[in-house]
């Protein structure tokens, strides 16, 4: 039996720790429910509840919580066998108007992308940035890496210029001077880039740079880049930029002028195209992101790291057609 004087000290103790525990108790209980709450609610729900800093484009947060949509589906597939088969590493073709996946190869293997990275990188500065608004190039702008359409540090360019460049030409200067006058930063522009992948339910993706020049972590899927180009052709600034074959545009002295040529070579060649975007790196290999409408109907075929692009994506989109018609 404890002496009397050290029973009276545990209970003045016990008496001291009481409220401590009090407090414990409110709390533990406080977090569980809060993590019931945040379990129990979507997640683009919880994204569009955290500051605008960190969830990047908040009008596009709230548009996809309101609508919730799927923006592929893979439930009635055409049966098909290509024979040769395709040459690119992975492939998928999809019906423009209501997401249906028609035919996919290895369409959620992670690849790098190259600069059909630029698409994204579209989608986003065309929400901030108006025609005619001017951007002044950053002094970094000029050190990015080939391919460069030759920017100059400080020089003044309405943003209509630099989305046919960078779209057409594909300058990685465009895409970073548009970056860094839709984002403040590169850095928080390429966070952008990434919350957006994550809102619009793109898990295959992740960004490292506006144009794609660095391979390295960056990387997407056939699957998510025909989601994201779905919702960019919703944009009709960005159609109109991405069907466009040749675009001469005026330029500041020195300059005068500049004519940017489409890269992509499906424009002119193949009935009805009116789009992406190429890429090419030696890691990603050719890439592209490839659109074309006949009779109504718009099809994406999206082709990655693959020595015949072009002949590959005309196949799937014949197929498309075929199938549809």
């Amino acid at each position: 039996m404890a002496p009397p004087r050290r029973r009276k000290r545990y209970r003045y103790r016990l008496r001291r720790l009481a409220p401590v525990a009090a407090v414990a108790a409110i709390a533990g209980i406080g977090g569980a429910w809060v993590g019931h709450v945040q379990r129990s609610l979507p997640i683009a729900t919880i994204a569009a509840a955290r500051p605008p800093a960190v969830v990047g484009l908040a009008p596009a947060v709230q548009k996809t919580v309101r609508h919730e949509e799927r923006l592929l589906n893979a439930d009635d597939l055409v049966r098909h066998t290509f024979a040769p088969k395709l040459l690119g590493k992975a492939a998928i073709l999809v019906d423009a108007s209501d997401g249906r996946v028609l035919w996919q190869l290895h369409e959620h293997r992670r690849l790098q992308v190259a600069s059909t990275t630029k698409i994204m990188t579209a989608l986003l500065a065309l929400r901030k940035l108006k025609p005619h608004e001017i951007v002044t190039v950053d002094k970094s702008v000029p050190r990015v890496p080939l391919v460069r359409e030759g920017l100059r540090a400080g020089e003044r360019v309405e943003a209509w210029k630099l989305f046919y460049a960078m779209l057409l030409y594909s300058g990685n200067d465009d895409a970073l001077a548009l970056a860094i006058a839709s984002g403040g930063t590169k850095w928080h522009f390429v966070h952008q880039m990434n919350v957006e992948a994550r809102i619009l339910g793109l898990h295959d993706t992740h960004f490292v740079s506006p144009s794609g020049v660095v391979d390295v972590g960056n990387y997407s899927s056939a699957w998510d880049l025909a989601a994201l180009t779905r919702v960019a052709l919703r944009n009709a600034r960005f159609r109109s930029i991405v069907r466009t074959k040749v675009k001469h545009v005026a330029w500041t002295a020195p300059t005068y002028s500049k004519i940017y040529i489409n890269n992509n070579r499906l424009l002119g060649s193949y009935r009805g195209a009116n789009g992406v975007k190429t890429g090419y790196t030696h890691k990603a290999g050719p890439c592209l992101v490839a659109s074309a409408t006949r009779g109504g109907t718009t099809l994406i075929a999206v082709v990655l790291d693959s020595p015949d692009m072009y002949t590959d994506a005309k196949r799937l989109l014949d197929l498309g057609f075929a199938s549809l018609g």
